[in-house]
């Protein structure tokens, strides 16, 4: 089987990823950064999100697997203790990857000149302006006219990634298996003149949510951290992607058990 690891560049990473290229390519693995089956990502949350967005264009070939160099993160199974144990269900799967699935955040982008870009989000695609200028903007539903949003900007995470960003802005708690996304208004205007909702929106599949901005300048989206500039934008739309994140599953971990451990911590005595 053909399979990729990607660590950041703390040591600790270093000597687990390539603890796992040795082992692997031992029991005749075939390390292959291009077309890999099984890309392993060793590091953070961060290194994580970096490895997905390195593959986005091959989510239907490529599953992936996190571990953790630190405390276990919402994408991660293990940690740096369990190499040994992460190898032994590696090979003893080799011929069927057990997987699980995730929902993605697409984002259509489309210019006043005609010109349409799209890209993915796992966890959040955050809208701002560049400035420190208000953000300005139609919003609609399922083309219906929703709100007139002005406020610092608009977050719309999956599920997963309702517990990153999006919750710390007052977002909902949302598992992984219910197939919806979420709106989070930030910092939104709300006086006699303009009123917002002010209240995150829990969206399901098959709706789509359009932005009209104001101005055409000075806008940007953040996609899991990798932010990207926009000019002369006509509408933004977003919607649940047809595709979805596979994650190998070697071992099952509750979804509501990452959020305590991550968030209260109270199982760890």
């Amino acid at each position: 089987m053909k399979f990729w690891v990607n660590n950041n560049s703390k040591q600790q990473s270093v000597d687990a990823a390539d603890k796992i290229r040795r082992e692997l390519i031992k029991h005749d693995f075939v390390l292959d950064q291009m077309n890999p089956a099984l890309v392993i990502s060793v590091g953070g949350d961060g290194t994580l999100l970096s490895t997905f967005h390195s593959y986005a264009e091959q989510l239907d070939k490529v599953k992936f697997v996190a571990l953790h160099t630190g405390h276990l993160g919402f994408y991660s199974d293990w940690t740096d203790d369990e190499i040994d144990e992460l190898i032994s269900r590696i090979i003893q799967h080799q011929e069927d990857i057990p997987a699980t699935s995730y929902p993605l955040i697409e984002v259509t982008i489309e210019s006043k000149n005609g010109d349409v870009t799209k890209a993915i989000a796992i966890n959040e695609a955050i809208v701002r302006r560049l400035s420190a200028l208000t953000l300005k903007t139609q919003v609609d539903i399922d083309s219906e006219y929703f709100e007139s949003f002005r406020g610092d900007g608009l977050c719309f995470s999956t599920p997963t990634g309702s517990t990153a960003y999006s919750k710390a802005i007052g977002g909902a708690l949302i598992h992984p298996k219910v197939s919806v996304f979420q709106m989070v208004e930030i910092a939104s205007i709300n006086n006699r003149v303009y009123r917002t909702i002010s209240s995150p929106l829990i969206i399901p599949n098959n709706q789509v949510v359009h932005l009209y901005p104001q101005d055409a300048e000075d806008y940007v989206i953040n996609f899991d951290g990798k932010v990207v500039e926009l000019k002369d934008i006509e509408c933004i739309k977003i919607q649940l992607s047809k595709q979805r994140a596979q994650f190998a599953q070697y071992r099952h971990r509750h979804f509501w058990t990452r959020v305590e451990t991550a968030f209260l911590g109270q199982n760890d005595d």
